[in-house]
Formats: C-alpha cells, sequence, structure tokens
C-alpha cells in the first residue's frame, strides 16, 4: 500500500480512516509522520512520502504528529490475514517477544536465523525487529506516563527500556517531549482524582464501524464462572501474563473500547494489549470485510442491518482448545458448566476487589495429570481432553500467534475426537483465522437453509468460495440470524 503514491495521497485527502495503520504519512518540511486520518489540513503531495510502520518513520527521523497521535492508530490488519513468516513475526512483535526474549528469541520461534529476519522485516516493513519493538516499547510508555502516577523511572523498566537513560531518548526522540512534559500534558479526570493505584486506563482504537452485539454477547454468554463474567457495561476476565497475572474490563464505546487494566506486574502492559486486541478482533478491516460479503446477494440484507461485525477472539490459545473440547455436542450452559468445575479445581485463585472473578484458568501443565475419574464426562470426551492438554504441555501441539495455522489444523485433526467442527473453531477463534469455515455447525447450517443458501455441508462450502478470505465473519453473520444470547448485548 505505501508505494502506491497516489492512492496514499488520495487516503490522506480523503481523511480516510480505514488506513490508519495500514501506512503512515510523514512530512518533509515539518519532520513529523501522522495517520493518514490526521485532522490537520493536508500537507503538499510533494512533502509527502509513505511509510509501512511507525518504526519506519522513527528510523528516518521523523517523530509522532501530537494531534493524531500516529502511534496509538489500529494495527495494520494484514498481519491477521497473511499466515507468512513475516506476518507471523509482527504478530510475535506485537506480543512483546523481543523485549522478553530479544531478537534470538524471536528467531528461535520461527525457525529463522536473525540475519533473516533482519533482512525480511527491513524489506517490508522499513524497519527491523528492534526498530519495531522499540517503537511499541514507546508507546507502552506513553501510556504508563499519561494514564499512571508510577515514578518515571518505574515506567522505564516497565515498558520494556533496558535503562533510564534509553527510555528518556527514545520518549524525546518519538514524542518531541520529555516523560516529564508528557505526564504535565496528559488529560486528568473532572474531579482532579488520582488512578486508581494498579489500574491503568486506556482507550483501545478500531476501525469503523464495529457492531459490538456478537462480540460482546458471545463472550457474555459463554463466559466461565470465576474466569470471566458481564458486570457494569463491561466484560471482565482474569489473564495468565509472563510476569504474572491480570484482571481486565472491556467496554464498548462509539468511537474505541474502554480498557482498565490491573496488573501485578506493569512489564505485562504489552502482552495484555495484544491479548484484548485479539480477542475482540480489533485490527480488522471491516469495510474490507463487508464489501466482500455484501457482494453475495442472500447475505447482503445481513451485513447492510449490522455491519461492522468482528469475530470473537480468545486471550490464550491453549485455553479456548479445552474449552472446545469440553463444548462439544452440549449446550452452551453446559459447557460453562463443565469449564467451572475445571476450574474450581485446578485454576489458580486471584483476588478481585471490584468483582466476583476468582480464579485463573489453569494451564495444560496442570491439566496433564488430572485423573479422568473426576471428569463428568462420557468417555471418549475424557481421553480426547487429555490428550489435547497433554500435546499442548509438552509442545507436540504448539498453538500461538506464530505457528502456522494449516499445520496446527493438521495436527489437531490427529488427534482423537477432533473433526472438522472442533478444529475448524479454534482455528477461528484461537488462531485469528479470517477463513476459518464452519459449515457442518448446526446454526449455521439452519441460517444457510432459512436465507436460501445451500444446506448441505459440501454445497455450502462451494458457495462459500466467493466470501473468501472472510469466511469467519460470514459465519458471525449467519449466526446472528438466532436469537441466541450470543447474538444480544447483556442488559
Amino acid at each position: 500500500m505505501h508505494t502506491d503514491t497516489e492512492r496514499c495521497v488520495r487516503a490522506v485527502r480523503s481523511k480516510d480512516a480505514r488506513f490508519d495503520g495500514v501506512f503512515f504519512t510523514a512530512v518533509r518540511t515539518t519532520r513529523i509522520y501522522c495517520r493518514p486520518s490526521c485532522p490537520v489540513a493536508p500537507p503538499k503531495p510533494e512533502n509527502m512520502e509513505f511509510h509501512p510502520s511507525a518504526a519506519s518513520c522513527q528510523r528516518a527521523g521523523f517523530r509522532a504528529c501530537k494531534r493524531c497521535r500516529p502511534d496509538t492508530s489500529p494495527g495494520s490488519p494484514q498481519w491477521n490475514v497473511r499466515a507468512d513468516a513475516v506476518a507471523r513475526a509482527m504478530r510475535l512483535i506485537q506480543d512483546g517477544v523481543v523485549d522478553r526474549e530479544g531478537v534470538p528469541g524471536l528467531a528461535r520461534r520461527l525457525g529463522w536465523s536473525t540475519r533473516q529476519i533482519e533482512r525480511q522485516l527491513l524489506a517490508e516493513l522499513g524497519a527491523g525487529p528492534l526498530a519495531l519493538a522499540r517503537a511499541q516499547r514507546a508507546q507502552t510508555a506513553r501510556v504508563l506516563v499519561e494514564t499512571t502516577s508510577m515514578p518515571l523511572g518505574e515506567v522505564a523498566f516497565a515498558a520494556g527500556f533496558s535503562s533510564i537513560r534509553t527510555f528518556n531518548e527514545t520518549v524525546r526522540e518519538v514524542f518531541a517531549l520529555t516523560p516529564g512534559e508528557l505526564r504535565a500534558r496528559a488529560a486528568r479526570p473532572a474531579d482532579g482524582a488520582a488512578p486508581a493505584p494498579g489500574a491503568i486506563t486506556l482507550r483501545l482504537p478500531f476501525r469503523a464501524p464495529l457492531e459490538p452485539s456478537n462480540l460482546f454477547g458471545h463472550l457474555a454468554a459463554t463466559a466461565v464462572p470465576g474466569v470471566e463474567e458481564w458486570r457494569d457495561g463491561a466484560y471482565r476476565r482474569t489473564l495468565n501474563l509472563p510476569y504474572g497475572h491480570g484482571i481486565v474490563a472491556l467496554a464498548p464505546r462509539a468511537d474505541h473500547i474502554a480498557c482498565r487494566l490491573s496488573l501485578t506486574d506493569p512489564r505485562d502492559l504489552t502482552h495484555a494489549i495484544s491479548r484484548c486486541r485479539r480477542l475482540l478482533d480489533l485490527d480488522a478491516d471491516p469495510v474490507a470485510v463487508d464489501e466482500r460479503l455484501r457482494a453475495d446477494p442472500l447475505l447482503a440484507p445481513l451485513v447492510d442491518a449490522a455491519p461492522g461485525r468482528r469475530v470473537p477472539g480468545s486471550v490464550d490459545p491453549a485455553e479456548f482448545a479445552v474449552r472446545a473440547v469440553l463444548g462439544q455436542q452440549v449446550s452452551t450452559a453446559a459447557a460453562r458448566t463443565h469449564a467451572a468445575r475445571l476450574v474450581a479445581a485446578h485454576g489458580t485463585p486471584v483476588d478481585d476487589p471490584e468483582g466476583g472473578l476468582t480464579h485463573l484458568f489453569p494451564e495444560p501443565g496442570a491439566l496433564a495429570a488430572l485423573d479422568p475419574e473426576t471428569l463428568a464426562l462420557p468417555r471418549s470426551r475424557r481421553t480426547t481432553l487429555l490428550t489435547l492438554v497433554r500435546a499442548l504441555a509438552d509442545g507436540t501441539l504448539p498453538l500461538g500467534p506464530a505457528d502456522d495455522r494449516e499445520e496446527a489444523r493438521a495436527r489437531l485433526l490427529a488427534l482423537p475426537g477432533f473433526g472438522p467442527w472442533t478444529t475448524e473453531i479454534i482455528a477461528m477463534r484461537a488462531l485469528g483465522d479470517p477463513d476459518a469455515f464452519l459449515p457442518g455447525d448446526l446454526g449455521v447450517r439452519r441460517a444457510a437453509e432459512g436465507l436460501g443458501l445451500p444446506a448441505t455441508p459440501a454445497a455450502l462450502t462451494a458457495r462459500a468460495a466467493h466470501w473468501r478470505p472472510w469466511r469467519a465473519y460470514a459465519v458471525q453473520y449467519l449466526w446472528a440470524t438466532d436469537s441466541h444470547p450470543i447474538n444480544h448485548l447483556p442488559s
């Protein structure tokens, strides 16, 4: 996109927010870079240059615009759509892997050499993994500076910087302000109240439109007691993070998602934000999705009635895989009951002064040695569950942002008790595959039959070829024809 100068100039002149995060506009005369939708008057085309990432702009010596704050724009949708190595690398960098494990750790997870990573990312994004991670650290630092009362020295290390000097230099270079000036400029609550101790409040941006009913309805209707809840207009859940645990509250707003994080260690902020964005599919491009689905005359009325549906994701692929097995051939209520029993028996207890959350969902290692006779499941499903958690625990079944989706499908199908439905629901919600499809799902088949679409799995799959690569979104629109609670925001 950033190499198509004419198209980029048109997007900047029209202030098209769909391209926020897809490319960045750098102005040679002011040495400032902006998002395409920046509200200021567009510069002359001859003074513009276009970059594929904020890190590329920073590497070229441009600083972030104070008006549109391009460092806070949504992530590029292509990293979720694409399944190649560069996209997998970007998902890992967004997950904070470079901060925790360095470039060698990133290379190890991808099976590359560090030189290959540098060359591939530099060619496509104009910046290497260290520069991309540095840009992300700068944004994390800005959030902590502006939304917490943490001492600035603690902010530096919590954001992932190795020294206070590097933190100060980076913030000054990227934002043209010192950390102290950033904090002084930050908006304060109208009543002058200080932020709650340990709480970080921020806004998660997205590309409009966003239809919240099926997104939050699904999360609330399937919430596991003790791990998730709907309270005071927000979806709340516990998070198991690299440096500790956390609790997040997410609430839909007109132009953003209100996010409130309580973390035992602020170094987990980047990781927590990345998980929340994947959970709510906030980096999607709804205009591109809906345009493709609207081309089918039978789907068009559904899209026009509620454009911008997202695919509910997961904060932990292993957790969702376990829950998918527990939900095989049972109702939503029964699946919640099975999961709640597992959580009460094997989950790690947590304190939640603001609500009713009690546990972290148990990790595969904690479930691998459980006694199958304690599970109130059919014998075949016990075998399926135990085989799954053991494969997850020993690493023979990797499920994560960097793992190949087709390879993961093949490994899942090789496990006993795994058929197309379980494999595809995991691909859709745990692996974030936008083209995952469930032609055999009862709700999908009923909706298809009601719309006049083919109702048999083979015929529906053939028809759905026209919806690619967005078949997972088509499933959301088909499910939404039913009155099931997953399709409605809780009152």
